[in-house]
């Protein structure tokens, strides 16, 4: 057998033209176009390998391939994903690609009837049915730890909800608050999150498979039985829109990391400040901080300020995927350089993100300084509307309580968060409600 010609002395289809054209390959742009693809498909061999286990089925149905055959390339498969998977087969600097590497493998592997499997397909859309399958599996994690940190945050407020702490607006002491505010606050914003991965999940779930190089193929492909077997729940159906749609839903996937990261970003935000001197709320367990090169009293909460930076890194790859779209109808290669930065920002969101809940589990309150946070004037809210209550109008009621600003009983702070019973406020926080969503998720 010839050596395979996804090699690297020619591995691009390019590479094949111009070897029969007797052009000699030059390796610095061989390897400027395949970029960072062979270390890229690492993440996505799985989904390709189980994309082109189905394609195999449809390819059997149609008879371009005996049962047998059929049966040889998914056994052939079976084993290349064992063999990735136990790390005694991968991707090296000899491919372009993770596509190319697997015809090359099942083609040395089982001859003629791996030199098959590319019948009907093109790589175009090989790597747009990879990155939708990897998409939904990022959504899918992004789902779960969105779940966790949500019931983390509500489980502390089963015994946590009525610790004062002051609120503030605009970084100055407004009213009293609670621990149970704070905590369910950040849960509804994670519930939200989650729920945005799932319905993101469910708009970007149908298969492009079978639509090759965005016009078609001259074979009865039965893609709604592939896109079954690969637990897609439709197609996309115009060729085209398989070209056209590649970064469009890889911004969609990115704006639902993005607004992971944005609440994760605010969060810390919470707790480096609340870690302060000057606020010292909350006290993080000992792995979360670092010392300093030169102060020996230093205990710098480290891992919380890394993780308000990771929002930044998903910011530029939204910003850098939507750059490469002003393109016309159909494939162009520019929209290889949408893979990066997308997979950049699952891998540093995602891993930021799991580290979330140990965190929200393992702080502590400090309650002492928390309720010493409340002073007299903080109330003053609290009293304007006890007398609107009674009959006095707002505004009259606000002068009163301006008036009485120093006077205020300060025993009445847990009274103040008892009586907030407006749905969500610290005496009505509606986590049961929360708790509802949440169950829904996970059904």
């Amino acid at each position: 057998m010839k050596d395979p010609i996804w090699k690297k002395t020619n591995n691009t289809d390019q590479a094949n033209t111009d070897q029969a054209n007797n052009n000699q390959v030059d390796p610095a742009i061989m390897a400027f176009m395949a970029g960072e693809d062979v270390e890229l498909d690492k993440q996505l061999l799985q989904f390709d390998l189980k994309a082109s286990a189905a394609h195999v089925s449809g390819l059997q149905q149609i008879n371009i391939l005996s049962a047998e055959e059929a049966e040889q390339l998914k056994q052939g498969l079976r084993q290349l994903e064992e063999e990735v998977a136990a790390g005694t087969r991968g991707l090296d600097s000899s491919f372009e690609d993770g596509h190319s590497a697997i015809e090359c493998w099942l083609t040395e592997m089982l001859g003629d009837a791996g030199a098959k499997i590319h019948t009907g397909r093109s790589r175009n859309d090989q790597v747009a049915v990879a990155l939708r399958l990897f998409m939904k599996d990022r959504l899918s994690q992004l789902q779960h730890i969105c779940t966790s940190v949500a019931s983390v945050l509500l489980k502390r407020v089963e015994t946590e909800a009525m610790i004062p702490m002051a609120g503030y607006t605009h970084l100055q002491s407004a009213m009293p608050s609670s621990a149970g505010l704070w905590l369910a606050g950040h849960a509804e914003a994670f519930i939200d999150n989650a729920e945005l991965a799932a319905f993101t999940t469910q708009w970007l779930d149908a298969s492009p498979l079978g639509t090759a190089s965005g016009f078609g193929v001259n074979l009865d492909l039965p893609r709604k039985e592939v896109a079954d077997d690969l637990g897609f729940h439709r197609l996309v159906v115009n060729p085209q829109y398989a070209q056209n749609s590649r970064g469009k839903i890889e911004l969609q996937a990115l704006s639902v990391l993005s607004a992971c990261t944005l609440d994760l970003r605010r969060l810390a935000w919470d707790l480096s400040l609340f870690t302060t001197h000057e606020f010292n709320f909350v006290k993080l367990p000992a792995q979360y901080y670092t010392g300093s090169s030169i102060m020996p009293n230093k205990h710098n909460p480290d891992t919380v300020e890394l993780l308000r930076a990771v929002h930044g890194v998903v910011q530029g790859a939204q910003t850098e995927i939507a750059s490469v779209l002003s393109l016309p109808s159909g494939y162009q290669r520019d929209l290889q350089a949408t893979k990066p930065p997308l997979m950049r920002a699952f891998s540093k969101g995602i891993e930021a993100l799991a580290l979330l809940p140990d965190l929200l589990s393992g702080f502590e309150w400090q309650v002492e300084r928390m309720h010493a946070s409340i002073s007299p004037e903080m109330l003053a809210t609290d009293r304007a509307t006890n007398l609107a209550r009674e009959g006095i109008p707002f505004r009259e009621a606000y002068k009163i309580a301006a008036a009485e600003i120093g006077t205020m009983n300060m025993d009445n702070i847990q009274k103040s968060l008892a009586q907030r019973s407006s749905p969500g406020g610290c005496g009505n926080l509606g986590v049961d409600i929360l708790l509802a969503r949440l169950g829904a998720l996970r059904n």
